[in-house]
């Protein structure tokens, strides 16, 4: 597989994961470096181990999961999603309460940005193309553009303040309905 289509097939994997962190950093709920580097680092993880996962599974569970994964990445983003557009009580410490980029958020949004790369593993798999090359370029890109949408998300949360909060959950419950209709259309 020549490098330049894996670059475009890791552009292509990374949006969803950059769309997500760019409504985390406009909920300005992912603050500080750390927790940048959280973000930025889970997603390109699991982006990288998810085609990873679909090569070595093959086509055993290619069936079975296509038939209820846009569901899983719906139903994961949607929860986020609320949470963060849930009217909070005001008081400082909130915003560590629901930050995206620990605990249970951080792994859920994780596993349903990266679902899609999956099915790029187990197609790489059917191809008995090389894995490794793809699942370095595909963890790398998607960690550099999830940490661009998030800081690009924190100037806008800086200009509009606690509505793009709302926004920002609108934004990841948004994705899962794109997810969802998508497939359910015959488009994914």
């Amino acid at each position: 597989m020549e490098l330049l289509t894996v670059i475009v097939i890791a552009v292509g994997l990374a949006m969803d994961a950059t769309a997500v962190s760019l409504g985390a950093g406009a909920g300005g709920r992912a603050r500080g470096r750390r927790a940048a580097f959280r973000l930025s680092f889970h997603f390109g993880l699991f982006q990288a181990l998810m085609p990873l996962l679909g090569w070595l599974a093959g086509n055993r569970l290619a069936g079975p999961l296509q038939a209820v994964d846009h569901w899983i990445a719906f139903g994961l983003l949607a929860v986020v999603g609320v949470r963060m557009m849930w009217p909070g009580s005001g008081d400082d410490d909130e915003p560590a309460r629901t930050d995206p980029s620990r605990g249970w958020s951080l792994v859920a949004l994780s596993v349903a940005t990266s679902i899609d790369a999956f099915a790029v593993g187990l197609g790489l798999a059917m191809l008995e193309a090389p894995i490794w090359v793809p699942v370095i370029l595909i963890g790398l890109i998607t960690a550099a553009l999830s940490l661009g949408g998030l800081l690009l998300g924190r100037v806008l949360h800086a200009a509009w303040g606690r509505r793009m909060e709302f926004a920002g959950g609108l934004l990841l419950v948004g994705i899962g309905v794109k997810i969802l209709v998508d497939h359910l259309a015959g488009r994914a």
